[in-house]
Parts: C-alpha cells; sequence; structure tokens
C-alpha cells in the first residue's frame, strides 16, 4: 500500500524506528497519528511530519496497561475516522536469563512486544476487512527466527508474532488485508539501553552490535519499500541477518558463532 493520502496509525513513534518510519511515511503523503508513552518526544516528531507537509496528531499511550490496545484503538478511530496502515513499531528488550528473569518483567515484555500488537491488530482489522483493503505492518526482528542468550521472553514475543500474524495473513488474505512483518537486525536506536534486567533495571548500555548497526533512517528506507510493495516479510540490516539463513539451513554453525562470540 503506498502511503499517499492514507490514514496511518504508528506506535512506538516517539524514537527510533517508529520515528524514522514516521518520517518516512510523512514525506510519501500519509496522514499520521503517533502513539508512544512519551507525550513530549511524540510533539516533537509530529512536529518534524507537519514540517513535511504531513498532517499528524499525537495520542499518548502506554501499551503493557491492560486494556490499553483496545482503547487506544477507539481513540484512534475517533480522531483518524478509519484506519488505512497501522504500524506496530513499539518495543522492549530484555538483557535477563529466562531463569532469573522476575515474572512481573516477563509479562510487560510480553505485553508490550506481543499482546499489544496482536491486540491492536484485533481491534483496527475488522474495519479493514469491511472495506476490502487495509495494512498491518509489525516490527519483529531477527531474534523472531532465533533464539539467544538473555532474550528469552523477547525472542518468545517475536517467535509469537511471526506464528500469529502468519496464520492470520492466511485467514484474511481474501479479504483483502496485507499483513507485512519487518525484521531488522541491528539499528542504531535506544532499545538495548531500556531493555529490562532480570529485576526490571534498565540495561543503561548501548550494545556493540547496535553501536555499528544500520541508521534507523536506513532501516525505514528498506522498510517503506517492502510495506509499498506489500511484502509479507522483509529482512532488514547487515550480515546478522545471516542467522536467519544459518537458523534454517545450518544451526549447528549458528549455535557454533552465538556461543563463541554472542550475538552483541
Amino acid at each position: 500500500m503506498h502511503p499517499k493520502g492514507k490514514t496511518i496509525w504508528i506506535t512506538g513513534a516517539s524514537s527510533g524506528i517508529g520515528r524514522a518510519l514516521a518520517l518516512a511515511l510523512a514525506k510519501e503523503g500519509g496522514s499520521l497519528l503517533l502513539s508512544a508513552r512519551h507525550s513530549d518526544r511524540l510533539e516533537a516528531v509530529a512536529a518534524e511530519c507537519r514540517e513535511l507537509g504531513a498532517p499528524a496528531l499525537v495520542l499518548p499511550l502506554d501499551l503493557a496497561t491492560p486494556g490499553a490496545p483496545a482503547q487506544g484503538a477507539r481513540d484512534a478511530e475517533i480522531l483518524l475516522g478509519r484506519i488505512d496502515m497501522l504500524v506496530s513499531a513499539a518495543g522492549l528488550g530484555q538483557r535477563g536469563s529466562g531463569l532469573a528473569t522476575d515474572r512481573a518483567v516477563a509479562e510487560r515484555i510480553l505485553a508490550v512486544d506481543f499482546w499489544a500488537a496482536t491486540e491492536l491488530a484485533r481491534a483496527v482489522a475488522p474495519g479493514m476487512l469491511a472495506r476490502g483493503d487495509g495494512q498491518i505492518v509489525v516490527v519483529t526482528g531477527v531474534l523472531g527466527k532465533f533464539g539467544a542468550p538473555n532474550r528469552a521472553y523477547y525472542s518468545a514475543a517475536k517467535h509469537a508474532l511471526h506464528g500469529w500474524f502468519d496464520s492470520l495473513r492466511e485467514e484474511t488474505w481474501k479479504q483483502g488485508l496485507t499483513i507485512t512483518l519487518l525484521v531488522p537486525g541491528w539499528v542504531k536506536t535506544g532499545i538495548s539501553a531500556a531493555a529490562l534486567e532480570a529485576d526490571g533495571r534498565p540495561h543503561g548500555t548501548t550494545d556493540p552490535g547496535q553501536l555499528g548497526g544500520l541508521a534507523p533512517e536506513e532501516c525505514a528506507r528498506r522498510a517503506l519499500a517492502a510495506i509499498i510493495a506489500g511484502r509479507d516479510e522483509q529482512l532488514i540490516g547487515g550480515y546478522e541477518c545471516g542467522g536467519v539463513y544459518l537458523k534454517r539451513f545450518w544451526p549447528g554453525l549458528l549455535k557454533w558463532f552465538i556461543r563463541r562470540r554472542g550475538i552483541g
């Protein structure tokens, strides 16, 4: 779906990949509604979008709050009138072992990284199906394709996104719904610094792989091409994306690499 003239709701829009996607979609003529927890950051991104000539509204939203995705969808439809495209870019990282991570921390990660995206889709998809047209874009990640140390709940959530949205695609493709999964590798964002340790504290450090990763703007440029083309899935990154193919064809080699080199 080309964004020109379309109403687009973007979550996780205040920073990182979400912000970069908002600016990219604004340049292409989309009418945007931006959501994230921090209203001041959202307003700054909305101002950037308006400078590019795109209408842009803000809807502050904490997706980890029970009931927030469904209420947010109701508010979004009031503000936009209709939602042509949903971009779920909100994400919360993890830096603690699966065995040591507190249950409350695990539930917050799963709430943001899995439940929010699926609940948003459940809320907006009926309108798209009724009109016979619409697109849902979900940012997953290469750890939705294989696991790694200290990412158990994050990786589980990303794996679950692939299973859920691949299934939804097969349930709805005849009714005009397009589902695009964006699968980035290392991107220079703040997700690792904001990632939760086992006890819920922020990790506070940007990982080396991310420091050397794609600029968010380049990630958004590649993502935009996949969105416009209506692709089912798009890997975005550098050599780290090769782990997806290693997992499929040479899983032993991937295991060797991760155990000796880590994932950065």
